[in-house]
């Protein structure tokens, strides 16, 4: 299979290579149309000019959670499958997932201001994905505390699996309780209830965003593996002239 041809970490690195400028590429006109059709969309009727936060806020609100969604395979592939590459995966995803995370937290509060008269409300969605952002913190801050690649990598997985808990809760924390936020636009029964004046941008955007963090994520993995090399040249340099 292809997945398991790429596990060999010098194929990664040769795939990754060849495919990342086009990606580099295909992320920036795809920003670039989605900002374009952000910024020709029209006024709401009832948010005016402040409804285009949308179109940064809900793409790295999806972010934040499908990332956590990523690194909890990835965390599978450690535990479970022993796959060379999972834990590069999971430590190269997880300070993006934070940016995403931050992002969504951030423009929330900026819209909310404006809508709810307040940056900042302690509702069932807003808490959930403050949670999020700390949990991913906690991640990096764990990987970097621990010296052993391998102790790192295990109880990292640990904490990702038993953090993914609160995925749907984000998700369906509109649904269970009295929040601040509407209810499902976009995915829902019946079809989206959002014009396709700002339904076109959001999808655009969201694609983007989503092909953003792919590049980056390879991007990363590709460091984290080098740095990993480095790493072991080091070690075995010290052990040769310890002995």
């Amino acid at each position: 299979m292809f997945l398991a041809r790429l596990a060999n970490p010098s194929r990664f690195m040769a795939f990754t290579a060849r495919v990342l400028p086009w990606l580099a590429i295909a992320t920036a006109l795809l920003l670039a149309l989605g900002l374009y059709q952000s910024w020709t969309a029209p006024d709401d009727y009832q948010q005016g000019a402040t409804v285009k936060i949308m179109f940064i806020h809900v793409p790295n609100a999806w972010l934040s959670m499908f990332v956590w969604m990523v690194m909890s395979v990835s965390a599978l592939g450690t535990l479970v499958w022993k796959h060379p590459l999972a834990d590069v995966a999971a430590k190269a995803a997880a300070p993006i997932g934070a940016s995403f995370t931050f992002l969504a937290l951030a423009t929330g509060s900026l819209w909310g201001r404006p809508m709810w008269g307040t940056y900042w409300q302690w509702d069932a969605r807003l808490t959930s994905v403050l949670i999020l952002f700390l949990m991913y913190l906690s991640l990096i801050a764990l990987w970097r505390a621990v010296e052993d690649p391998t102790r790192a990598a295990r109880a990292a997985a640990v904490l990702t699996l038993v953090g993914a808990i609160n995925i749907p809760i984000i998700k369906f924390s509109v649904e269970w309780w009295n929040t601040l936020h509407q209810g499902e636009s976009v995915f829902r029964m019946g079809g989206p209830t959002l014009d396709r004046a700002f339904l076109i941008p959001l999808f655009t955007m969201a694609i983007a965003f989503t092909l953003l963090f792919i590049t980056l994520h390879l991007a990363a993995m590709r460091n984290e593996i080098l740095r990993r090399r480095v790493r072991t040249l080091q070690m075995m340099q010290a052990d040769g002239r310890a002995s």
